[in-house]
């Protein structure tokens, strides 16, 4: 029964998508509503992000320290630990487990008053894809702002990694920033930024998909809400496992 309603969920969620991706009737309305999402979805989520990261990196840079107290270890393993985690997990996946919370939650739950409000009814009465109209400015803002948000938050955590050595010493400021460009991977910048093409995609169109199909009043539109988050952060995981993977092999 469990894997019938999954598969029939997973079918309309395929269909909805389909409907989405098609070519929009007005570019001009398009855009507009492209740039709005960038905004609301993207550069409003800034502040979060900054806060996050800035503490984020200055806990990594003390807990790695702590933890590699070894005097076989050089000193700089501290910064180039820090620099490794940020990349490779932080700055793509836990940020956006986090922001799911915020855009996901926001995106379903604008969708599903829409929904009971019965403005998407009128959008499909009028002759409009509402799909597209709704769900494609959302997905293409959020895909095209997340790899710009993910640059940010390296740079803010590598920031409060080197906040963090100038305000108490744990290590000297030389040997943090000479950790963090020791032995550095280029390719793991393109693998952060890959991923979160990726989980910015599934966090708008899950969210969206849960949103547009909701059905009742107000409660429906909040349990839809969070089930949009969950959903979000599970296909996260599952997905950063496989592409870890696939491009770290």
């Amino acid at each position: 029964m469990f894997i019938a309603k999954s598969l029939d969920r997973f079918g309309q969620y395929c269909t909805l998508m389909w409907q989405s991706l098609s070519i929009p009737e007005k570019w001009r309305e398009f855009f507009k509503r492209y740039l709005d999402e960038m905004y609301k979805l993207g550069i409003d989520s800034i502040p979060l992000i900054l806060i996050v990261s800035l503490f984020i990196g200055s806990l990594c840079t003390i807990l790695i320290k702590l933890n590699i107290n070894n005097p076989l270890l050089p000193r700089y393993a501290v910064g180039l630990t820090t620099r490794e985690i940020i990349l490779l997990e932080f700055s793509s996946s836990i940020l956006c487990l986090i922001l799911s919370g915020k855009i996901g939650s926001n995106i379903a739950s604008e969708i599903g008053t829409m929904r009971v409000t019965e403005q998407i009814d009128a959008l499909d009465i009028m002759g409009i894809n509402s799909a597209s109209f709704l769900l494609l400015p959302k997905m293409a803002g959020l895909i095209t702002i997340m790899p710009f948000m993910v640059i940010i938050c390296m740079a803010t955590s590598l920031f409060g990694g080197y906040l963090i050595c100038v305000i108490t010493g744990i290590v000297s400021v030389d040997t943090y920033l000479y950790g963090i460009q020791t032995m550095f991977i280029e390719w793991y910048v393109w693998f952060a930024l890959i991923k979160s093409l990726c989980f910015a995609y599934l966090i708008s169109s899950i969210a969206g998909f849960y949103g547009y199909t909701v059905q009742g009043g107000s409660v429906e539109v909040g349990k839809a809400s969070t089930d949009a988050v969950v959903m979000s952060n599970i296909m996260i995981l599952v997905v950063d496992v496989i592409l870890t993977k696939l491009l770290l092999q």
